[in-house]
């Protein structure tokens, strides 16, 4: 078990789920967990305008609300050296393009750089995929990252935590994600078992 990391990165990438990112940023923020950088990819920014409504700038203001924020091409950021990386990573939402760069081994922009030197140097590494269906070559690549001690996250629905809201089940994903990288967090009502005299359907 690892112990609670006091320091992070994030990465927000050109998947569905920009507000999950939002929201991961927010707890880790209020439990005062060091976010030493966030890095956003131009996909992640289309995501958030058709998503929230949020233009670039707007993204991009919201996101420096919780640490710096580099652009993908920024490959002179202190995150892409093994010798400046934060505790823990997360990778929110990840999109199937980053999963197979990383899978691969492939360097192309500032996520996958940062995300390899975390593995290189035997970090947590969280990686949270929202696609669906998922075909054969997505399901290999996500295996050979777990192969390699990367934490697979998807970003699921749930429903015994009785959700009455959108974002009960936003709070769910950010909740896991954070659990995932060894933070303590309230984000999501925690299963807590069946009463032996609850009635039960059949």
């Amino acid at each position: 078990m690892h112990c609670r990391p006091a320091s992070i990165s994030l990465a927000v990438t050109g998947s569905s789920g920009f507000r999950v990112a939002l929201r991961v940023l927010e707890e880790a923020k209020r439990l005062g967990v060091d976010i030493k950088g966030i890095i956003v990819t131009r996909g992640a920014l289309d995501v958030a305008l058709y998503e929230e409504g949020l233009s670039e700038d707007q993204a991009i203001r919201l996101l420096s609300s919780y640490a710096r924020v580099y652009r993908e091409h920024e490959m002179a950021s202190p995150l892409a050296s093994s010798s400046n990386q934060p505790d823990a990573m997360a990778i929110v939402p990840a999109s199937t393009k980053t999963i197979g760069m990383l899978a691969a081994g492939i360097t192309g922009n500032l996520v996958t750089r940062a995300a390899l030197a975390i593995m290189r140097l035997g970090r947590r590494l969280v990686v949270a995929p929202r696609e669906t269906p998922l075909g054969t070559v997505e399901l290999r690549n996500m295996l050979a990252l777990s192969e390699m001690g990367v934490l697979i996250v998807p970003l699921t629905l749930s429903f015994y935590i009785k959700p009455r809201t959108v974002d009960d089940l936003v709070g769910f994903a950010a909740g896991k994600i954070l659990d995932a990288l060894g933070i303590d967090n309230n984000a999501y009502n925690r299963w807590t078992g069946v009463e032996e005299d609850q009635p039960r359907s059949r």
